[in-house]
């Protein structure tokens, strides 16, 4: 069915104009009818977040996400959109999505006055009405709502006239959804510009007063920290959103597995696959479960996913490589290749106590931490009781991040605690899981302090009784 053109033919149509809370709303109901996920790839908000979010749209009220960093606020924002009709029109040519029906801009209410049914109408794309800005304290009234056009007064309007306002991000968003990120970081001047438009729907531009009753939905999103600090946002702009909702990390090892699983980069490596054992996904998950509740690790700005993504694809890449030098078919990462996560960590914490303690100490601390709490999940140390009395009585073995995983094999094959385990672990059969399955064990035993551990090198060691 062809789509009217002009005012006449939609008149004619009989669409309706809604605005854009009763349409947020008409297709958030249809999606609890169908069960079609609103935020498709947040991971872990279920049964917290997002029935708060959508309280808020049956509601009609703006929304302030109040979270740390890596919580998925930007993301779930950006989602919105999918809550929005396909398409909509608008008057052609208008800067801000004028709604045919009720226009608010000069150049609309012109347009139509000259050219009544005939005035032409386009369609606007949702991805086209929204728009988001991060808030910062050199951001101006020209960028959020407009300022005089110097070119347009050149060719010869008056300062006075509409016409020579170029519009700023959220008239442009009108009919849409502006999100604004780091909402405390604008200037309190900003804030009350801000609030100015969105409460008395007027702003001033160069002494000269204009009504803009806009149809904009708006989400903010800020840090705990600084939205709780006292003058950092003002009142009556605080007091404008109608739901403030708490995001979190996630709540469980298993929520941020999945969520690592999801966002990590994945590359095709020629005659190598890659396959990642349980234990080593719940070590890198756990490495960010500890640093959220370390005390050497500033918890003010937040312990972000964004580790567990990065720090799981480095484990995952430096056993890729190591595959790749060594001729392997299959890449297996083991604890070994924990070092390759080092980088992604000491960039993603911020330390309380800067000077003090070194960087690189408290991550070997995490990732110990991570390595003993995970080891300590799937076995008890008295389950090896027989392996640590070979030990005591000479047995060493010999792990390294560039060891074949044969030499693995090679060394244990004929003790019964390692078969074992590896069996437990999922690896039997499979040299290189069998190598990560050995090193997890042999750490997991010297951090339960039943094994003397020697560092022959960066990454080789030698554990002995």
């Amino acid at each position: 069915m062809t789509k009217p053109r002009t005012l006449g033919e939609l008149r004619e149509s009989g669409y309706q104009v809604l605005s854009v809370r009763e349409e947020m709303r008409k297709n958030l109901i249809q999606k609890l009818r169908t069960g079609e996920p609103i935020f498709p790839g947040v991971i872990g908000y279920d049964h917290t977040v997002i029935p708060q979010v959508e309280n808020a749209i049956l509601s009609g009220q703006d929304i302030i996400f109040l979270g740390e960093r890596g919580q998925a606020k930007t993301r779930m924002a950006r989602s919105l959109v999918n809550l929005l009709d396909e398409e909509v029109p608008a008057v052609a040519g208008s800067e801000i999505h004028d709604n045919p029906f009720a226009p608010i801009s000069r150049y609309a209410r012109d347009l139509i006055a000259e050219k009544g049914d005939d005035t032409p109408i386009v369609w606007i794309r949702r991805e086209e009405r929204y728009a988001e800005k991060l808030a910062t304290p050199d951001t101006t009234i020209a960028d959020l709502i407009g300022e005089v056009d110097p070119i347009k007064v050149a060719e010869g309007r008056y300062l006075s006239d509409e016409l020579t306002i170029h519009y700023g991000l959220i008239p442009r968003t009108n009919r849409g959804i502006f999100a604004i990120n780091e909402l405390p970081d604008l200037a309190e001047r900003i804030q009350v510009g801000l609030l100015n438009i969105l409460e008395e729907r007027d702003v001033q531009i160069r002494g000269y007063r204009i009504r803009l009753p806009l149809d904009v939905y708006i989400v903010a999103s800020a840090n705990p920290e600084d939205y709780t600090n006292r003058g950092r946002i003002i009142t009556p702009l605080k007091d404008r959103y109608g739901s403030q909702i708490r995001t979190h990390y996630p709540e469980t090892i298993d929520l941020e597995i999945e969520i690592m699983e999801q966002e990590r980069r994945q590359f095709d490596t020629d005659g190598i696959e890659v396959m990642v054992p349980d234990f080593m996904r719940e070590v890198v998950a756990e490495i960010t479960h500890l640093a959220r509740r370390s005390h050497d690790v500033s918890q003010r700005s937040g312990v972000s996913v964004r580790m567990s993504i990065s720090n799981y694809e480095n484990v995952i890449s430096n056993a890729i490589k190591r595959a790749i030098r060594l001729g392997e078919k299959q890449a297996v990462p083991r604890i070994s290749d924990l070092h390759a996560a080092i980088a992604s960590t000491t960039g993603k914490i911020e330390l309380e106590a800067l000077g003090e303690v070194q960087e690189d100490r408290i991550v070997d601390k995490l990732m110990q931490g991570a390595v003993l709490t995970t080891f300590n999940r799937y076995f008890s140390v008295r389950d090896f009781d027989d392996l640590v009395l070979a030990f005591e009585n000479g047995l060493t073995v010999e792990t390294s991040d560039m060891m074949p995983a044969m030499n693995y094999v090679h060394q244990v094959s004929h003790i019964d605690g390692f078969r074992e385990a590896a069996g437990r672990l999922g690896a039997a059969g499979n040299p290189s899981a069998i190598a990560s399955a050995v090193e997890f064990v042999l750490e997991g035993l010297h951090l339960n302090r039943r094994l003397n551990k020697d560092t022959g090198g960066r990454t080789g060691v030698r554990y002995r009784g």
